[in-house]
């Protein structure tokens, strides 16, 4: 463990596995780190640096839940990058936590040496995923027992029930195999949420397309942005829109990969992963 003093004094933690170049990895969205474990061995090759946002797992709660906004959230992680004495970092960010790292890119781009972007969420870029695709994305599981109730729950959510019991219904989805290990993970998570958290995270001003899409287009160091192939939370199509936004990046399509593609094929996922960090040094 470890922890430093942000910009307004909140004090924030983060955890530390593996050894070598400090890798910089931010959780998907308002959730503390714990989930992300080493990545499925990914901390062989980096040191992983799993950041707790604020008002998550070790880190303080602040009485204003506005600094939880996603923008907000930006000068957490410069704080991080001054606290680990680091010129240039290497991020990698998962789920909802791509939005961050876009709007930390918008702000810090000459700070970010590789970004690797994983199942990102493209909320922050403003691309919006059909009904259609996610139902298409998760159509090749139709032989799986679960499969009938999960769909219908996917279907009433497109309608509009964005219900709680619905999203429960819908999870493996989220994994290439929902067995007892993906069905822990999920647990846990489930743990760590907390709506106000939640909310603030992506409230009214969160987010800037525009300046998004523009601060990518400008941006000329390497990208990496790992789909799994029966994601609906992030379907590969979508993900590809994503990575056509960057003038230098690679799109990986991680093959019966849901979600959370080190639970589903760690040795395949690192050898992408840290394949694409270790390619050339950072500028």
């Amino acid at each position: 463990m470890g922890s430093f003093i942000s910009y307004d004094g909140a004090e924030l933690a983060y955890r530390v596995s593996g050894t070598g170049k400090p890798l910089v990895c931010l959780p998907g969205g308002p959730q503390q780190s714990t989930y992300l474990g080493d990545l499925g061995g990914l901390s062989a090759h980096r040191k992983l640096i799993r950041l707790d946002l604020r008002g998550t797992g070790l880190s303080a709660v602040p009485q204003d839940l506005v600094s939880c906004r996603c923008d907000r959230l930006v000068d957490d992680v410069e704080a991080l990058r001054r606290h680990l004495g680091l010129e240039r970092m290497d991020l990698l960010a998962h789920s909802a936590g791509a939005n961050l790292a876009v709007r930390y890119l918008g702000r810090h781009p000459e700070r970010i040496g590789r970004l690797a972007l994983i199942t990102p969420s493209v909320r922050a870029v403003g691309l919006v995923i059909p009904d259609r695709l996610r139902r298409e994305t998760v159509r090749p599981r139709r032989d799986e027992p679960w499969f009938p109730g999960a769909f219908a729950a996917l279907e009433a959510i497109g309608a509009g029930a964005v219900t709680a019991e619905n999203f429960r219904a819908i999870a493996p989805f989220s994994y290439g195999r929902w067995d007892d290990a993906a069905r822990a993970h999920k647990a846990a998570e489930e743990e760590q949420l907390d709506p106000g958290i939640v909310a603030a995270f992506g409230a009214e001003g969160a987010f800037d397309p525009d300046a998004a899409r523009a601060a990518l287009a400008r941006f000329d160091a390497p990208a990496l942005l790992l789909a799994g192939q029966v994601d609906p939370g992030a379907p590969p199509p979508a993900v590809a829109e994503f990575a056509a936004l960057f003038p230098n990046a690679e799109l990986v399509v991680q093959p019966g990969a849901g979600h959370f593609p080190w639970l589903d094929d760690a040795e395949r996922f690192v050898a992408a992963t840290a394949g694409f960090l270790r390619e050339a040094p950072t500028r």
